[in-house]
């Protein structure tokens, strides 16, 4: 039997999950880590609790299993994306905290570069709309506030990397400085036509090339761990963004197949095949992961809710609605709708497609009758309204790229274990949504990554095979009344825009 180990890194947590051959998990462990936030708008992580937190759950999901390293095939690793991590090189320290992917401090960088007219050309190279949310103004930052920095940046003393470069860098021993082609094209310094770092648009950013990592298809031989960290020495065979592993977890291999992650935010990813779709609708394109080096560059759209599953964190956290996240469903299923109330869970403005960084966070529709009960249904109703926003934005752009239409949303992720709001999702799509028996999609998508790249599956026609439906959620409610809740949400999201 072929174990593999996926490294699932993420936004509130680091997970490590042991798969089998058919892709069943053996064993999973599971470390929280601090959230930090210095001021309204900044968010960041300490990157040695990133690491020192991913490590622990490695060695315990092995003891979990009860296998020690020599009997994984390979490792892979799914990362938080855009996430920014500048390190020295010689002494491995972090010169500054990760400063992460919902972190807006960079709106005037953004703002400066819009007025040198640089918006248009930075997304032709990149794909990407210019945001706070992506790794190059979040660099160019660091190297412009933590003194010495810039020197020491251009000297080649630093490196910078993602999450995933930062810890295939403590695997290796500070051996392996590398990135896969998914994680690069969200720094917004990468050609995502051309596949490489881009010159100018290094220059307009102001980032010395010294400073970055090696970019490699996304199932690739990376190196091997260093033995003491684990017993001995295992093989990196895998690393993607975290939504790019999804959407591979999900089999989603072919064009006009979507997913959609409800993690910490929401991720909707359309893949588009070898068409690089520019969107005329508020979303982004970006890379998919690549099997091989010889693999043509394939592509999809992509949509970014920023606040998901963590409007259940500030229902449990902030207004202590809940004791437990997994309580939410049962209190929200207690009245049969929202009555009235909608949530707009901006709390670090609003993403795909609206892209408003200044707005705030909303309950509107409270009346004497509001209860606790109205507004966590409200909360959990803000998610699928968000993701149906994005859905229907991927829509038009499919259609005018003449990409098949889309049928059904497979799914994924902590809060679609959700019945409830899987139902009210598919309601508002008017498609099918359907659920895997496996939702650690992410980890699982690094797993394949790392298990084609070491021989453990042929093909990805083999992963196809693997995939299983849990269940369905087909929708139940007409598409006036679907188009009438959306008009509603719409009207609430106005309501939140600055003026």
């Amino acid at each position: 039997m072929s174990y593999l180990l996926a490294l699932d890194q993420g936004t509130s947590s680091s997970r490590s999950i042991v798969f089998n051959h058919d892709g069943e998990i053996v064993a999973t462990a599971q470390q929280e880590f601090p959230q930090v936030f210095p001021q309204p708008g900044w968010v960041e992580h300490d990157p040695r609790e990133i690491w020192n937190s991913q490590l622990q759950t490695c060695r315990q999901a092995l003891a979990q299993a009860g296998l020690g390293s020599a009997q994984i095939s390979a490792l892979g690793i799914a990362n938080q994306r855009e996430t920014t991590v500048v390190w020295n090189r010689r002494s491995g320290q972090p010169i500054y905290n990760a400063i992460v992917w919902q972190d807006r401090r960079t709106d005037a960088i953004c703002a400066e570069l819009r007025a040198q007219g640089l918006a248009d050309p930075i997304r032709r190279k990149t794909g990407l709309i210019l945001d706070p949310y992506f790794s190059a103004t979040k660099l160019r930052w660091i190297l412009d506030s933590v003194p010495g920095a810039r020197v020491q940046a251009e000297r080649g003393e630093l490196a910078f990397g993602t999450i995933d470069s930062w810890l295939a860098w403590n695997l290796s021993g500070g051996r392996l400085h590398v990135t896969d082609v998914t994680n690069a094209s969200r720094t917004m310094l990468f050609n995502i036509h051309d596949g490489c770092w881009d010159p100018e648009l290094l220059h307009w950013l102001h980032i010395p090339p010294q400073l970055l990592p090696e970019v490699r298809p996304s199932s690739h031989l990376y190196g091997e761990t260093e033995p003491q960290l684990l017993g001995q020495s295992v093989l990196i065979g895998g690393i993607g963004g975290d939504q790019q592993a999804a959407l591979f977890g999900q089999a989603c291999f072919d064009k006009g197949m979507a997913k959609n992650t409800y993690g910490t935010g929401c991720f909707m990813l359309l893949h588009t095949g070898d068409e690089c779709v520019a969107s005329q609708n508020g979303l982004i394109s970006t890379a998919v992961c690549q099997a091989d080096a010889g693999e043509a560059r394939q592509y999809a759209l992509e949509g970014s809710v920023f606040v998901g599953g963590a409007v259940v964190q500030w229902l449990r956290d902030g207004l202590k609605a809940i004791r437990h996240s997994a309580d939410i469903e049962a209190l929200a299923a207690s009245v049969p709708d929202a009555g009235g109330v909608l949530f707009v869970p901006a709390f670090t403005g609003l993403g795909a497609p609206y892209w408003e960084p200044a707005a705030q966070g909303a309950i509107v529709g409270l009346t004497r009758g509001s209860t606790v009960a109205h507004i966590a249904r409200a909360a959990l109703e803000s998610i699928a309204f968000q993701s149906s926003a994005l859905l229907m934005a991927m829509a038009k752009d499919a259609t005018a790229d003449s990409v098949a239409p889309i049928t059904e949303l497979r799914v994924d992720g902590g809060a679609a274990a959700n019945n409830l709001l899987l139902q009210f999702q598919a309601d508002l799509l008017g498609i099918a949504v359907i659920r895997p028996q496996i939702t650690e999609t992410t980890a699982l998508g690094a797993a394949y990554l790392a298990g084609l790249a070491v021989g453990v599956y042929r093909d990805c026609q083999q992963l196809t095979d693997q995939w299983r439906v849990e269940r369905v959620f087909e929708p139940s409610i007409s598409r006036d009344r679907a188009s009438a809740l959306m008009y509603n949400w719409e009207t609430a999201i106005d309501r939140v825009r600055p003026r």
